[in-house]
């Protein structure tokens, strides 16, 4: 299977789970204000179970994003992130762009994210609050991965 491929410049998107540096990105997730203190094999799991894209520069990876979809109608966004040394080079717009533009995620219905403070940078590309909030219900658990350990 070959994996679609983005380059600008020095930088490289792709969603080849090869590439994909687990300790990277669990150190970065169990860090992040969305996902604190989650277990390396939540976050394996998680991965496996989702389109995911590795941002690199050269061999390094810098970032990354994962898709949770059923490829026909629906897409959660989900674990988006450039390292804090490679922030305001447009990277996270490149990456938003090759998810965006990814031909298995075309003609979706519906796609959700969930973000804290980055609703200037997905706006960009036709996120907008919910339409019908009261249509949407959550089971929250913000303390679960405290309790997987």
């Amino acid at each position: 299977m070959t994996h679609p491929e983005h380059r600008r410049e020095e930088f490289l998107v792709t969603t080849d789970p090869a590439r994909l540096d687990l300790d990277f990105i669990h150190g970065y997730l169990t860090r992040s204000y969305w996902s604190e203190g989650i277990s390396r094999e939540i976050v394996e799991r998680g991965i496996a179970n989702s389109l995911c894209f590795g941002v690199y520069e050269g061999d390094k990876q810098i970032g990354f994003a994962r898709v949770i979809t059923d490829y026909a109608t629906f897409a959660y966004l989900a674990d988006v992130f450039i390292i804090e040394s490679h922030r305001g080079k447009g990277l996270s717009k490149f990456l938003m762009e090759s998810i965006i533009n990814d031909a298995r995620l075309q003609g979706l219905r519906r796609w959700v994210l969930g973000t804290r403070d980055a609703h200037r940078l997905y706006s960009k590309y036709g996120f907008t609050p919910l339409a019908k909030p009261d249509r949407f219900m959550e089971v929250h658990n913000p303390d679960v991965y405290k309790h997987s350990q």
